[in-house]
């Protein structure tokens, strides 16, 4: 959603606010929200505004669905469905009259002549809340994106999902051992909550969910290897929780490094310090920076593309914009607040009350962050979670995930469709998405010295692995 700049990096383009350059819906005496992004934040703000009198809202969102990331990573192991945590943000506002939603990329916004731009067209507003959220860093090296796939939308889930499932059906059909060894090593950068999760549910999903599918392969000789740059993983939990968890990936299979830092990836693996792992799948979770916008509005951010704002969670010159969720960088004494769906929530209720305070004449507040904790699954049965000074381990911190987690999903529906895999999930150790869709992943098996082509007895045309 970044703004069209110029070759100095300003602006482009000097908006009117002409009557013709401007959607008719602008044309009301009611003030006028518009939110960029339909995330946690930005849903929050607009469910939170519906049905509030004089006021307009309009939602702008590249994507028609709000995605429940927490989950996301069950779908790029198989777990779920993508429709199971995504539900079309239409439906969600449907009884929310005052409010319209607009599918659209936005391509600029002029902060004094206070309008957004996009592929439809021009709107004037008296509130502006982006919430763009993040994307993947590769600090400097873009290229191993290609190679290294992050987990940010239902499309990248979906990717992964195929390039796991692809390297089991390339090493079955391998006959060359070093060659199989190499499908079935994958390779998870970052030790965060979500390098954890897909490390862990890479190893159930191969001990326990695949064992029987594969006649010329053992899923359970899958090597897994976690890679984290700094002394342990999960830095943000205490040191007896990290290495509860790194216990817990250890005996589902986990071979976790730390202080070990990627230098370079590539189709056929990935080197760190000076040695060369060798695998087929590559999967990043190492860091993440906030979209493009800030940045390319002229914002003061900090080193991650965060916007700096105030006690309010507003710009210094704009009170009328607010900026919430991972795109904000909202200090306190203990640092920034960290990107994470509590904090978005959070802030976008905080600037839906802030909105119809001013609007009824009352004065602002200042944002304070109310910390519930944070927990992370490691897989079946194995989790942590330390929230309000009680740590928790194993079954009581993996139930107490679940409840939290579909507690928070949105949508009824979802929420009993999430719980019934879950529960068949849990009863069978099966996984029911394990379906190959997609453009065809030239894998390493596809980007190595060519071959003779393999015919079956009949002499027909070989089979194209990863063809979805």
């Amino acid at each position: 959603m970044s703004a069209k700049t110029d070759s100095t990096g300003t602006p482009a383009f000097q908006p009117r606010a002409e009557a013709s350059d401007v959607l008719a819906i602008d044309r009301s005496s009611d003030k006028h929200v518009v939110i960029v992004g339909g995330g946690f934040a930005g849903l929050e703000v607009a469910k939170r505004l519906a049905g509030c009198p004089g006021l307009r809202v309009t939602l702008i969102d590249r994507r028609n669905h709000h995605l429940f990331q927490p989950l996301l990573y069950q779908v790029a192991m198989a777990g779920l469905s993508p429709a199971e945590i995504a539900v079309p943000i239409r439906s969600l506002l449907r009884d929310a009259n005052n409010v319209r939603v607009i599918a659209a990329e936005v391509t600029g916004v002029a902060l004094d002549a206070r309008t957004v731009h996009g592929d439809f067209g021009t709107l004037l507003y008296d509130y502006l809340v982006l919430a763009t959220g993040a994307q993947h860093a590769y600090f400097g090296h873009d290229e191993w994106e290609a190679h290294a796939p992050g987990l940010k939308t239902v499309e990248q889930a979906t990717e992964i999902r195929r390039r796991v499932l692809t390297a089991f059906e390339l090493a079955e059909r391998e006959t060359d051992a070093t060659r199989r060894r190499q499908y079935l090593t994958f390779v998870v950068v970052g030790g965060g909550p979500t390098g954890v999760e897909l490390a862990g549910a890479l190893g159930e999903m191969s001990r326990y969910t695949l064992t029987r599918d594969f006649r010329e392969i053992d899923p359970k000789l899958t090597r897994i290897m976690l890679i984290e740059a700094g002394s342990r993983i999960l830095p943000s939990f205490s040191e007896s929780l990290s290495s509860r968890a790194t216990r817990d990936l250890e005996r589902l299979g986990v071979q976790v490094w730390t202080g070990s830092r990627v230098t370079d990836v590539n189709a056929t693996g990935v080197r760190v310090g000076d040695e060369r792992i060798a695998a087929a799948t590559v999967l990043w979770a190492a860091g993440v920076q906030a979209s493009a916008l800030g940045r390319s509005l002229g914002l003061p951010c900090d080193r991650q593309g965060r916007v700096h704002v105030e006690a309010d969670t507003s710009l210094a010159d704009h009170p009328e914009v607010f900026i919430a969720g991972d795109l904000a960088h909202f200090a306190t004494e203990n640092g920034p607040l960290p990107g994470v769906a509590t904090v978005a929530l959070q802030q976008g209720r905080f600037i839906a009350n802030t909105i119809r305070d001013e609007l009824e004449g009352r004065q602002r507040g200042s944002f304070r962050y109310f910390d519930k904790g944070q927990m992370a699954t490691i897989g079946r049965r194995r989790a942590i979670c330390e929230s309000y000074g009680v740590k928790l381990t194993g079954f009581a911190a993996w139930v107490a995930w679940l409840l939290v987690h579909i507690y928070y999903l949105t949508g009824f529906r979802n929420r009993l469709f999430v719980l019934l895999s879950w529960a068949w999930s849990y009863l069978t150790f099966a996984r029911g998405a394990r379906l190959i869709v997609g453009k065809r992943w030239q894998s390493y098996g596809e980007t190595a010295p060519a071959q003779s082509p393999r015919r079956s007895p009949s002499g027909a045309p070989p089979i194209q692995p990863g063809v979805g």
